[in-house]
């Protein structure tokens, strides 16, 4: 999509703004992404402007580039999980300098001046723009973080703990707060409360480290038996489920204080609802693409409630990684260079991944 300049003019993504810029993007539902050159705007007053090392790839990326979710604006440049060092700040922005290490999660603006913005809840604002594929305020794309640079306004901008290792650390932007934030607020970050994780992929093997460093016991509920290894032994996992084995799924009926839900694919609910414990909590986080059944009475019988969280705001992406750092919470990651990110994306289609793609754009990133 190309703005239109003050004569009326569609201008191209090249030339929208002052500030040259790289990276790769969709341009059909394809899928398929390909070098494609854009640019940034000048850094404004409270802008910071960020030289991206690191990105991860959400399973959102490859929703979005294929239009599955069906609100693709192409040419796309996904990426909300970027991680950088700051090459300038604006003459108002007081929390950050250059040489900064920092990342820039899925979320660019907000209004900042509705109740969930008030509260700190900017991932709820009804008009908060995305990293990428949104219109920003002065009617332009937003590109994101499959890219050489990013400008974003401060408050929107995080800091990386001195000891978190970077390429690690840039799916916790994405995934680590969409898994952090329902255990936050749905109380189940309590030492000693039962907490179940459907699914092991990039948001499921995180929450279960999250989970653990709160106190909690976590049983890992997954459709693949080979998983059960990885999750006790790797992950820390107290208990695995393998979701098809009516008796292992019987034995842990009415044991869990909660459930975070991060399949991204249709699945039953009823059979994960009777592994709550009466008036227990189970939140979706992954996304399907086609609606979920829900039978009334798995939520009445035992009052039990089931809710969706949508990654979280601003103070709260920084108190996760404040909280990642001293507890040592990082993603398994696959480190690639940029042009493996096509056979990366057919992958992820697969679930073959373990657990998380970050692209390394700093060293693979190039104009030639």
């Amino acid at each position: 999509m190309a703005s239109v300049n003050g004569n009326g003019v569609k201008a191209s993504p090249e030339t929208e703004h002052p500030r040259k810029a790289f990276g790769w993007a969709a341009r059909d539902t394809s899928g398929i992404l390909s070098p494609f050159s854009f640019s940034r705007r000048n850094n404004r007053d409270d802008d910071v402007t960020i030289k991206i090392l690191y990105c991860g790839i959400c399973h959102s990326d490859l929703h979005c580039i294929k239009n599955e979710w069906t609100n693709a604006i192409y040419p796309i440049v996904p990426g909300h999980e970027i991680v950088g060092v700051v090459t300038e700040v604006g003459s108002n922005v007081h929390k950050f300098k250059v040489g900064d290490k920092v990342g820039v999660g899925c979320l660019v603006n907000s209004c900042r001046s509705c109740d969930s913005c008030k509260q700190g809840f900017e991932n709820y604002c009804p008009r908060f723009i995305l990293t990428y594929n949104a219109i920003d305020t002065d009617g332009t794309m937003t590109y994101g973080g499959y890219s050489d640079t990013i400008v974003v306004d401060e408050h929107f901008v995080v800091r990386i703990p001195d000891t978190m290792p970077l390429d690690k650390c840039a799916p916790l932007l994405c995934a680590g707060i969409t898994v952090y934030s329902p255990l936050k607020y749905f109380g189940l970050n309590e030492a000693g409360k039962h907490v179940g994780v459907v699914g092991l992929g990039g948001l499921g093997h995180v929450a279960v480290k999250f989970a653990k460093a709160f106190g909690a016991k976590v049983t890992v509920v997954s459709s693949s038996p080979k998983k059960e290894k990885e999750a006790i032994e790797n992950l820390g996992a107290d208990a695995f489920i393998v979701s098809s084995n009516s008796k292992q799924m019987q034995a842990a009926m009415g044991t869990m204080d909660g459930i975070i839900d991060t399949v991204s694919a249709v699945h039953p609910l009823t059979p994960l609802l009777f592994l709550l414990k009466a008036q227990g909590k189970m939140i979706m986080v992954g996304a399907p693409e086609k609606p979920l059944e829900l039978p009334a009475f798995s939520l009445i019988m035992g009052g039990k409630i089931i809710a969706g969280s949508c990654i979280g705001g601003m103070k709260d992406t920084q108190e996760m990684l404040d909280f990642a750092a001293k507890h040592n919470v990082t993603a398994e990651i696959e480190l690639i260079g940029m042009d493996y990110v096509n056979k990366a994306m057919e992958r992820l289609a697969k679930a073959d991944v373990r657990y998380r793609f970050v692209i390394d754009i700093a060293n693979t990133l190039t104009t030639a």
